[in-house]
């Protein structure tokens, strides 16, 4: 089965005005990210802005745009508008790769892709990597998930889920706890049509708007999230200039083996 893939990019951003077109390496970030999710099995990849200047370019190194209104309370109304506007089937998939992953492994797009065409039961699929870190585990930032056996989410959150009671009351919380899987998880999704076109229909849950995190709405309404390990850890994104200038070393050194 096909999917697709919806690049979403924003020119407003508190920490990194006009961040897509930040010069990296000698090409736009956007089209980083473009070129790496070309590298998925992914049969037809668009950006979604509502930026002239962002879709001028996207346009001038190849990729397709949709222009999408700016006034979207959250990435997954943007991605509803964009299949609405093509015209994509109920049970089309698609996965929204963020506009600031310009090394994003081509590998896990797939992985996504494939893990909800394989669990009918599930409306979105998603992934995690493990937490080795006591800093992490702890960090508001870093969001966890609890799955069940079958890989579905329990529930996402910026505390430490599940919470190790007996090991912080024992040492503190000063060290990595043993005994637990403790999984961070990768903003990465693929969706089902049909649940894009439900979930712009519901108004955003209170466990939602308290963890700051969108994803809840979606279990709140009783949709089932699937998540896997991936199996490529995907390096950090771009949020700040600095984080820009992380990146474009990497791929310096990649360049030069």
């Amino acid at each position: 089965m096909a999917f697709s893939v919806v690049i979403p990019a924003r020119y407003a951003s508190s920490r990194f005005p006009g961040k897509p077109l930040a010069d990296l390496a000698g090409k736009p970030m956007l089209q980083h990210v473009y070129e790496r999710a070309c590298l998925s099995d992914a049969q037809r990849i668009i950006i979604a802005t509502d930026d002239e200047r962002i879709a001028q370019v996207a346009r001038d190194f190849g990729a397709e745009v949709c222009m999408t209104r700016a006034e979207h309370p959250s990435g997954t109304d943007r991605l509803q508008e964009v299949v609405k506007q093509l015209g994509f089937y109920a049970d089309d998939i698609v996965v929204n790769v963020q506009g600031d992953e310009p090394l994003i492994p081509p590998r896990i797009i797939n992985q996504v892709a494939h893990n909800l065409m394989a669990v009918p039961e599930a409306g979105i699929a998603t992934l995690s990597e493990p937490i080795e870190e006591i800093e992490a585990l702890l960090n508001p930032n870093v969001v966890k998930v609890v799955s069940d056996r079958q890989g579905m989410a329990l529930y996402f959150s910026r505390a430490a889920i599940p919470w190790p009671r007996d090991a912080f009351a024992q040492h503190g919380q000063t060290q990595m706890p043993q005994g637990f899987n403790w999984q961070r998880h990768i903003g990465l999704y693929a969706y089902r049509v049909r649940l894009l076109n439900e979930f712009v229909t519901w108004a955003p849950a209170a466990v939602e708007e308290t963890e700051c995190l969108e994803q809840l709405r979606a279990l709140w309404n009783g949709v089932r999230i699937h998540v896997a390990q991936a199996d490529e850890i995907p390096p950090a994104g771009v949020d700040t200039p600095e984080d820009l200038q992380r990146v474009a070393a990497w791929l310096a050194q990649e360049a030069h083996g």
